[in-house]
């Protein structure tokens, strides 16, 4: 192989590139989308009794899923694969509340 066909056959792959996080983990909380409810699920997740405003929790968020991240890659025993999910499909789903919320960001729904 010379350099040149090397790089023409390379493509590499960007999904996922921005949370910098496995394919697999995102495609769980992506499917894990439609079982979400906010109002039963957020606070148990936090370990509080209410639902915070929406900044607050994305910043709850991302303080947990880092944590949890760090431990993944560490290859930590106390890493809760579960959890990381949950934490995931929590995030991705204030993300999109976030995003709807601001006037002109958000997309329409595909039918």
């Amino acid at each position: 192989m010379n350099l040149s066909t090397g790089f023409a056959d390379f493509h590499p792959v960007i999904q996922n590139q921005a949370l910098g996080r496995p394919g697999i983990l995102m495609r769980a909380a992506k499917a894990g989308q439609g079982g979400w409810q906010r109002g039963r699920d957020l606070p148990r997740l936090l370990r509080s009794h209410k639902c915070p405003a929406h900044d607050q929790a994305l910043k709850l968020l991302r303080a947990e899923e880092e944590r949890l991240n760090g431990l993944r890659l560490l290859r930590a025993p106390s890493y809760d694969m579960q959890r990381h999910v949950l934490i995931m499909i929590a995030l991705l789903a204030e993300m999109h509340a976030a995003a709807v919320s601001v006037p002109g960001t958000a997309t329409p729904e595909r039918p």
